[in-house]
């Protein structure tokens, strides 16, 4: 089975061209979604996280959830407790990944989704890598639509990643999301590039 990890910036359509691989068979693990569900019901991470950020992480209900701008203003503009908290909630995931990878046997692909693919390291866990890419001013006036925030917070968010072109560089393939370019033959031509790599 071949593992692709699939990323884009903010705006790209990576959930978008996600979905697409799911019509097509191919199993996707959303790493965002997973991390979520981690922090939010592993006993060892929370404990973990707790001891690190404070006892005003979780909801003190006891529902589990955790409290957003607590953990926000603990790794904002501080990037040694970022990493600390990195550190806790990755490699869980990527055991995770790798349990949930498993129980794909039999399939000839599987995704990882990460929009931090290469900062969290999630790509030495894949096979192959693939970014989303498109034009930065459709990327804005998308997330504007999207998320109906303002122009500025979808720059500032923009600016606070990995540098998009930088990523498609790290990239073995990249699909082109311009709403003119087709993704369906984009996402053929992958999977054919996936199976010449690794001549399945």
């Amino acid at each position: 089975m071949i593992t692709i990890g699939l990323t884009g910036g903010i705006g790209c359509g990576k959930s978008y061209v996600a979905d697409k691989m799911k019509l097509r068979g191919i199993p996707v693990y959303d790493s965002d979604y997973r991390a979520k569900l981690i922090t939010a019901t592993n006993p060892v991470v929370k404990m973990e996280l707790t001891r690190l950020v404070g006892p005003t992480l979780y909801c003190p209900c006891g529902c589990g959830v955790m409290q957003k701008e607590v953990l926000a203003q603990f790794i904002f503009g501080n990037p040694d407790n970022m990493a600390k908290v990195n550190a806790i909630v990755h490699p869980r995931v990527k055991e995770d990944f790798h349990q949930w990878a498993d129980a794909q046997k039999g399939k000839d692909f599987c995704i990882l989704e990460s929009a931090i693919l290469f900062e969290s390291g999630f790509d030495s866990e894949v096979d192959f890598k693939v970014c989303v890419d498109a034009p930065v001013e459709l990327r804005i006036q998308r997330c504007i639509k999207r998320d109906n925030t303002t122009r500025e917070a979808v720059i500032g968010r923009i600016n606070s990643q990995m540098d998009q072109a930088e990523k498609c560089r790290k990239a073995d393939f990249v699909i082109v999301n311009d709403d003119a370019q087709a993704l369906e033959p984009q996402i053929s031509a992958l999977i054919d590039k996936c199976k010449d790599t690794f001549k399945q």
